[in-house]
């Protein structure tokens, strides 16, 4: 320990003594940890720690039934959630919730908060104990609308009740009606799905108070999600075995219940298609491994930063070796020094990682449900910081190290060093260190191009409707006592007088807002249409009012827009889009046909062409839009159609809408094109971050390929003296060097092209309208980097072609 403790004094010593070295390692090598340890505390935020609060969470499995999909729709009914809570063994518990809307309503201004209606066992399977009071009972899952009770959550009970402690026993006001409240959960508890933070929850039994609906007693209604307990000694695979046989006998017994597929399917909580899990497991995952290779880079070019030094240093290591020094205290030497450098660099890194932690968020645009990630810097990143900095100095440290105590004492006593190294042809370790790094620059340049163009393909890709001018806004009648007939009637009088507003050339409503992130499927089954066995007849489907195509300007095919004709009391009427003719009445007239949603026939009165709803790069599927007024919803959206700026009307607009209710709170107010950035959350993340690290890539192939061609143009000071002395140009000598460097930045960018067209495969998926063989990314890459390669070798050179052949001649 002496021994090492004496070899870091000298080391810290050394360094000092050049402190333009020591940034630029440092720097450089901060670069490549800070963006793996960044992204790592993304992953140890998120998916390493799904459920902050909970206990036990790697043996919490999210359940799922039919066909996998990573926008999957509630996949249980509370019948079919009951019979395998009570039927199964491999698990400890089974969970059931439902995302909902809710209002706290009362004698202050109403506010709109993100609750769960969950089952009476979910905070113990979950583990979570509130810090005041108690979660749910069983006597609390008996009878519907029989348990007015509530647990808040921390954040809540801090911002509107003032962490009154005297809060648990009184009762507070959802959807004007009155809850206890019995418990205060913990700090960092906001649910169970990734992302979506949610306040208030409560029995599952309260959902006819809540919804005016009655789904607890209907098999046939899809609307939970599950989440399970795995036994201590269960394998998943066992679980979701045992599920499947219970399901085929739920299946059996009840078939008219279970018409499409029931197969079921078993994921952890970090790989769960419900909420944020399956999209960060494979986003982050990837965009870590390019992380990685820039780490590799980072090392790369402090390698060759170490190698320039070592030419300065060779007479020291000489001397060293000449007076007794072993190779193995020259390794231990050398080594020393690059933990000191990487030490330096990990706590730089980590100023950047907690500088950067929040910027996962900061490019989510807000959302209905909101969207936050909670990241920060923990034990597991500070670790693992840690062992990439110290691995990191094994990796630049170890090749440099080998070649300084590898020297020839007798040949760098007798300066004759540059004589027996030659040139850079004959030093093949700063050869393939040089050529690495521009290989890997271009694979991650090429990366971050794709996905920079992928981005910018759907900024500019038409989805089918015209998304310019149209201000939407948000409002939930159900809190506010509206029946049925006066909330058509509100909606068709708010319609009007938003049409009447200058500069308005169209207005509606609908609960559907199309690349908005939001998911409205239904069971339908289409006149004449025969479902092949276990075919799923769930479809999206939207609720709109009058001349919704009209405001969106969705083109029709066939028929016509909805009309304010079209009443509760008029026929039954629907739109649907061109892929559910094409599915189920092909080469046929749609317009006449009947179309069974809600168990009621719907006449088809138009059908319009296909439409993105979900992503830029899905595929149409069918669609069906059901006037308001015949299939009502409490919670529409506004779509207003302006001449202008859409937000320019948003204070207009609220005036008009609390002239008919002045206590009606709006939300979600916003333009339609800020609406659907939510759906290019996945393409902004990725073509910003990795846009970063291609460019971060692409200043670490300057610093490498300027580091080579330093170190080998200090070797050859003696011959570029020699030819300078026989009248060699300082253009030739500018060519000379310049040939060598750019020869090796061609053949690394050879193989990094080559690389790149193998890797670049796997993120087909990820990429819209673009090729992952895109000619444009790939020669924009090859000519940015043939020309950082041409910038990094010039410098080199004309210092070579101004040297002194005297001095050089007398120095070798």
């Amino acid at each position: 320990m002496g021994a090492w403790m004496k070899d870091i004094r000298y080391g810290w010593r050394m360094l000092a003594k050049t402190p333009g070295f020591t940034l630029l390692a440092v720097i450089t090598l901060a670069v490549g940890i800070a963006a793996n340890s960044t992204i790592f505390s993304w992953i140890s935020s998120t998916l390493l720690d799904p459920i902050p609060g909970a206990s036990d969470t790697p043996n919490l499995v999210s359940i799922m039934r039919g066909d996998w999909t990573e926008n999957p729709v509630p996949p249980f009914s509370y019948q079919d959630y009951k019979d395998l809570r009570d039927s199964t063994h491999s698990l400890t518990g089974l969970l059931g919730y439902h995302d909902f809307a809710m209002a706290l309503t009362g004698n202050t201004k109403p506010e709109r908060v993100w609750g769960v209606m969950a089952s009476v066992n979910y905070f113990d399977v979950l583990g979570v104990q509130p810090i005041l009071g108690r979660g749910f009972r069983p006597e609390e899952d008996q009878k519907p609308g029989g348990s007015p009770v509530v647990v808040i959550s921390y954040q809540l009970w801090q911002n509107r009740f003032g962490a009154d402690p005297a809060l648990v026993g009184k009762s507070i006001e959802i959807n004007s009606h009155l809850y206890n409240v019995i418990g205060i959960a913990p700090p960092d508890f906001r649910g169970c799905k990734i992302g979506l933070h949610s306040d208030l929850w409560i029995p599952l039994m309260m959902d006819p108070t809540i919804t005016g609906w009655e789904r607890i007693k209907y098999r046939d209604t899809y609307w939970l999600q599950l989440i399970g307990k795995l036994k201590p000694g269960t394998d998943y695979r066992q679980a979701q075995g045992e599920l499947n046989l219970l399901m085929r006998r739920l299946v059996e017994q009840y078939p008219q219940a279970h018409e499409g597929p029931n197969q079921i399917t078993l994921d952890p909580l970090w790989r769960s298609p419900f909420g944020a899990g399956y999209a960060l497991y494979t986003g982050l995952s990837m965009l870590l491994g390019l992380a990685v290779a820039l780490l590799l880079l980072s090392c790369a070019n402090v390698a060759n930063l170490l190698l320039v030094r070592s030419v300065e240093r060779r007479q020291e290591i000489a001397i060293r070796l000449s007076v007794g020094a072993n190779r193995w205290q020259l390794l231990r030497q050398w080594f020393a020094e690059s933990l000191l450098v990487a030490i330096m660099g990990g706590g730089l890194a980590l100023f950047f990682t907690i500088w950067a932690g929040n910027f996962l968020n900061a490019m989510i645009p807000p959302t209905d449900p909101p969207i936050n990630f909670e990241t920060h810097v923990d034990r597991r990143v500070l670790l693992a910081t840690m062992l990439v900095s110290v691995t990191s100095s094994v990796f630049f440290g170890i090749l440099p190290a080998l070649r300084a105590s590898g020297l020839i004492t007798t040949n760098v006593l007798k300066e004759e060093s540059t004589r027996s190294s030659g040139n850079l042809n004959k030093s093949r370790l700063a050869r393939g260190l040089v050529i690495g790094q521009i290989a890997l620059s271009s694979l991650l340049l090429i990366c971050a191009g794709l996905f920079i163009r992928s981005f910018q393909n759907t900024q500019r890709f038409y989805p089918g409707f015209e998304s310019d001018h149209v201000l939407l806004a948000s409002f939930d009648l159900l809190p506010h006592g509206y029946s049925r007939q006066q909330g058509i009637e509100f909606y068709r009088q708010l319609v009007a007088k938003l049409q009447a507003l200058p500069g308005v050339q169209s207005a509606t409503l609908a609960n559907w807002v199309p690349l908005s992130g939001r998911n409205s499927t239904q069971w339908v089954v289409p006149q004449g249409y025969v479902p092949y066995a276990h075919e799923s007849m769930e479809i999206q489907r939207g609720n709109v009012g009058p001349n919704y195509l009209r405001t969106l300007q969705i083109p029709l095919v066939a028929g016509r827009d909805f009309s304010p004709q079209d009443t509760a009391t008029s026929q039954l009427v629907a739109i649907v889009n061109q892929a559910l003719v094409d599915r189920y009445w092909p080469q046929q007239d749609p317009i006449g046909r009947q179309i069974q949603a809600y168990s009621r026939w719907f006449t088809v009165v138009g059908v319009f062409r296909n439409i993105k709803s979900h992503r830029m790069n899905e595929k149409a599927e069918p669609t069906i839009f059901l006037p308001l007024s015949q299939a009502y919803y409490a919670d529409p959206t506004i779509f207003v159609r302006v001449s202008g700026n859409p937000l320019s009307y948003a204070g207009s607009l609220e005036i008009a809408v609390h002239e008919f209710n002045p206590d009606l709170p709006l939300f979600q107010v916003h333009s339609l094109k800020q609406a659907m950035q939510v759906t290019m959350v996945g393409d902004r993340v990725f073509g910003t971050v990795t846009g970063g690290i291609g460019l971060l890539a692409l200043v670490l192939a300057a610093v490498g390929i300027y580091g080579v061609v330093a170190y080998a143009t200090r070797q050859r000071t003696q011959e570029i003296g020699i030819r300078v002395a026989l009248g060699a140009g300082s253009d030739a000598i500018v060519r000379m060097v310049m040939r060598q460097g750019l020869m090796l930045t061609f053949v690394g960018l050879a193989i990094g092209l080559a690389l790149s067209l193998i890797l670049t495969h796997y993120l087909q998926n990820k990429l819209f309208e673009v090729s992952t063989t895109d000619a444009l990314t790939y020669v924009l890459v090859a000519g940015l980097l043939s020309l950082t390669g041409l910038a990094a070798c010039y410098l080199p050179a004309w210092r070579a072609s101004r040297l002194d052949p005297l001095k050089a001649l007398h120095h070798e």
